[in-house]
């Protein structure tokens, strides 16, 4: 980056030439953040060679919420907030959400954010994840548990769970490799395979659900409209009435599972 031309225009030139599709918007984000001409400089050289912009940054802004985002977590995805959209649609003030997989908690903090008060509960395998997904929630008293899925989760929980969450991974192995270098090289692994169909995770997630899920309760995963009929079967089979919804609006796919009210 030129030292001697306008930061702002060197910043969006680097940018662009590196291949940012919106080198612009990030352009002035990284110069909003630097403080010292040095800093900008290296934050460009970094964004250039792959690093996530919200790692730079330090936060992403999500449903309108800014997210604190650390090194080596999932990064929270703008599509997602449909997901967001259909819990907040289902929940109410005061309602017991439960976001599985939550990475930096972004879908429990969007969706208190949409309803205020909620009892909030989140779990994720990744310590960085889990410590990231703290550092969001506690200020609104989310409570966030280390642990494989449903294992670490406190046992007064089962059966009260109104809004069930999960931005499971679902990348097929094999595709991974495709994926946009940013997310490839730099999220953990384990927050994007999803096995050989990229559907192992949630298959575990629908599975258990209606052991937690409240009568009434719903189940949403986010899913790829190719892997949609799929979620839907795995959702089906553990006994919930399933329906797959779609935003073309925001590219995003979501299954939904409703325990009947009838049953505990």
């Amino acid at each position: 980056m030129s030292a001697s031309a306008d930061p702002l225009s060197a910043a969006v030139e680097a940018l662009r030439s590196a291949g940012c599709v919106f080198a612009e918007e990030e352009a002035r984000l990284l110069c909003a953040a630097a403080r010292t001409p040095d800093e900008l400089a290296d934050l460009v050289r970094r964004r250039s060679a792959g690093l996530p912009l919200e790692v730079l940054l330090g936060w992403a802004q999500f449903c309108g919420v800014r997210v604190a985002v650390d090194p080596g977590v999932f990064v929270p995805r703008q599509r997602t907030a449909y997901l967001v959209e259909q819990a907040v649609a289902r929940a109410r003030a005061g309602a017991v959400v439960l976001d599985l997989c939550c990475g930096t908690g972004a879908l429990g903090l969007a969706i208190a954010a949409s309803l205020g008060r909620l009892e909030l509960h989140a779990c994720d395998l990744e310590p960085a994840a889990v410590a990231c997904a703290r550092r969001n929630l506690a200020p609104i008293g989310g409570r966030v548990y280390a642990g494989d899925l449903y294992q670490p989760l406190p046992a007064t929980l089962r059966g009260r769970v109104e809004v069930l969450v999960a931005n499971a991974p679902y990348v097929p192995t094999e595709a991974i490799a495709l994926m946009p270098a940013e997310a490839r090289d730099h999220e953990p692994r384990l927050a994007l395979d999803g096995g050989p169909d990229g559907l192992d995770v949630q298959r575990r997630v629908a599975a258990d659900a209606p052991r937690w899920l409240a009568p009434g309760g719903s189940l949403l995963i986010e899913t790829g409209p190719g892997q949609a009929t799929q979620t839907a079967e795995a959702v089906a089979e553990a006994g919930l009435d399933t329906r797959i919804t779609h935003s073309p609006r925001l590219g995003c796919t979501v299954v939904v599972g409703e325990l009947p009210a009838s049953q505990r």
